[in-house]
């Protein structure tokens, strides 16, 4: 009789621990089982934490420091705002530093050079500004920047060059094509991956990419963030190679897809498990004084991280817009002043962000139906 009592304690307490462990994976909605990402190998890393730690990612748009070089570098907008403020290098992401403060990556695209050098390119706009305005980006609290897109060579060679140094002089993590940018935070390394996609360069990703994630995982990067400058200017949804390419990135193991360039803001996609963010559009954006568009938005994603898997969890947007003169006024278009702000919460220029991403989402097969825009517990 006591056999048999204590055979059928030991299989109630395995079975209440199984209840337990089912009902942390399965309280994220978002969380595909059978789908947690695993390195090649355990990280070393992975000794400094012991059982659960939460990852949260911050992801912004086109951030273009400097003004259009070909003309009266004086003239430029940039150069005015700067001058304005007297020279406050804090002031461009000043809106959203309590934002980027409370995460624990910041990962941006860069849009331009950090160069003095002076040979650029016949291109119509050609963006620099000094290679000491890097403090901008720590000011701000972002910590990587995709450095993959057709302005890093601006100022060829010399351009490119000197802002790599620029980044590695503030503790920038970069990502470009054939560079793995790797950031560490609580143990966990993350890694990122920046790609372009001119000249027909599709079908090359599709190779490409999967052996990178590969050789991400190899060097013990948990969490894999893929950016991908892509897509047609001003369009406000992807088309279907963009789909394609962001579907085999995440089949291929990746955990985000960040995408950027058609400088306006577009849906997002939940695919087996993972987020697809096709354009995070404009951030703080030197290319334009007043855009037909200015609304974009803040991407924010948890991951929750243990010594051997990767589970995705919650993630919300922040709409905002690319000034603070129009965020204030809820405006759609107005005086760009470089310093992206928030809507204010549930005002018009939130609502807008929002009713825009869901109606241009309505043809994509794996669009989210919501947009949160504060933290939903999972």
């Amino acid at each position: 009789m006591r056999r048999s009592l204590a055979i059928f304690v030991s299989l109630l307490m395995v079975a209440l621990a199984g209840a337990a462990l089912a009902e942390f994976i399965f309280a994220d909605s978002s969380y595909t089982p059978g789908e947690a990402r695993l390195p090649a190998e355990t990280p070393p890393e992975a000794e400094q934490y012991s059982e659960r730690v939460e990852i949260s990612i911050s992801a912004a748009g086109d951030v273009t420091l400097g003004g259009n070089m070909r003309g009266n570098p004086r003239s430029n907008m940039y150069t005015r705002a700067l001058e304005e403020k007297g020279g406050d290098l804090s002031y461009f992401f000043a809106n959203v530093l309590s934002i980027f403060g409370q995460d624990d990556l910041t990962i941006v695209n860069f849009e331009g050079t950090l160069t003095n050098a002076t040979d650029h390119k016949n291109n119509e706009y050609c963006f620099r500004a000094p290679p000491e305005h890097v403090k901008i980006l720590p000011l701000g609290s972002i910590e990587a920047v995709a450095f993959e897109n057709n302005h890093v060579m601006d100022f060829r060679q010399q351009g490119y060059e000197d802002t790599l140094r620029a980044f590695e002089s503030e503790g920038i993590v970069y990502a470009a094509d054939g560079h793995l940018g790797v950031y560490e935070t609580k143990g966990v390394k993350i890694g990122m991956l920046a790609y372009q996609t001119f000249g027909d360069a599709y079908e090359r990703l599709h190779e490409q990419v999967p052996r990178d994630i590969a050789a991400a995982r190899a060097q013990g990067c948990m969490i894999v963030v893929v950016s991908y400058h892509w897509g047609e200017e001003r369009d406000y949804a992807p088309h279907d190679r963009q789909q394609a390419l962001g579907r085999a990135t995440i089949d291929a193991g990746a955990d985000l897809v960040l995408g950027h360039h058609s400088h306006r803001h577009n849906p997002i996609e939940l695919y087996n498990g993972r987020y697809i963010v096709y354009s995070l559009g404009n951030f703080s954006f030197s290319g334009n004084t007043g855009p037909r568009d200015m609304d974009t938005f803040i991407f924010q994603q948890k991951f929750v991280v243990t010594p051997s898997a990767v589970m995705p969890g919650a993630f919300r947007i922040i709409p905002c817009s690319i000034s603070s003169v129009t965020a204030e006024r809820d405006l759609k278009t107005g005086v760009n002043d470089l310093a992206p702000t928030p809507f204010a919460p549930g005002g018009a220029g939130s609502q807008r962000v929002i009713s825009a991403m869901l109606a241009n989402g309505k043809k994509l097969p794996y669009a989210v139906g919501a947009y949160p825009t504060e933290w939903e517990p999972y």
